[in-house]
């Protein structure tokens, strides 16, 4: 299937964005609390996928929130801990571009979290997610999905290209030969952390236009009706 061209991707965008705006409208008339992760590999698409559903709402109602690494303290913290102050409030959406997942992916495939800190994290993660969702929060947790060749062709343009070279960090271009480590991880990561209350949802991101309107669909559908 060929990529979805731009002119019929907006026709097919906007009137999800609408629907966006009357979620978020839902949210803050019932003082809901919305928490999206967004997880996948490198230059699977999530910075898109977050501004096609960020660009059109108030900015104090939905907050993206892109951690960067800790700092001395953080790192002696209970992992979670940095986490907890950016979960949502009445009638807030939440957006992580990566999350407490980082722990499952990157830092266990480049040796950033020993063994123990690892093993903590998968046994640890389905019952703090567990709390989230007793209390109320409605948590939506996403992989992009991209196969090897497209990541190698993605990493390839940003190379190349000036105004996209800002994506690429150091820790990017040593992870982009660990392809199938990255797997390996993410498999693992599914077989634990996938609970009937937390579910993972996984996107086609091949073709990431097309893989947007499909994250969007499937968040808009799996809330109740928001009609306010």
């Amino acid at each position: 299937m060929s990529h979805l061209k731009r002119k019929a991707y907006k026709k097919l965008l906007v009137p999800l964005q609408l629907e966006l705006v009357n979620m978020a409208r839902w949210l803050r008339h019932t003082n809901q609390r919305a928490l999206v992760l967004v997880e996948g590999r490198d230059t699977a698409g999530k910075g898109g996928v977050i501004q096609a559903i960020a660009s059109h709402l108030n900015p104090r109602q939905c907050r993206v929130v892109a951690l960067p690494t800790p700092n001395d303290r953080e790192s002696t913290q209970w992992y979670f801990q940095r986490y907890v102050a950016h979960l949502p409030a009445a009638g807030e959406l939440v957006l992580m571009d990566r999350s407490w997942y980082n722990r499952a992916g990157v830092e266990r495939v480049m040796g950033y979290c020993t063994d123990a800190q690892y093993d903590a994290f998968l046994e640890q993660a389905p019952r703090f997610e567990q709390l989230l969702v007793d209390d109320g929060i409605l948590l939506f947790k996403y992989w992009l999905c991209v196969d090897q060749a497209e990541q190698e062709q993605r990493f390839a343009e940003r190379q190349e290209d000036p105004l996209k070279g800002w994506k690429l960090s150091p820790v990017d271009l040593q992870s982009r030969s660990k392809y199938e480590d990255y797997t390996a991880a993410r498999e693992r990561m599914l077989e634990v952390t996938h609970t009937p209350d937390a579910p993972w949802t996984l996107v086609d991101f091949n073709d990431q236009k097309r893989g947007r309107l499909s994250l969007i669909r499937n968040l808009l559908d799996r809330l109740p009706d928001t009609a306010v």
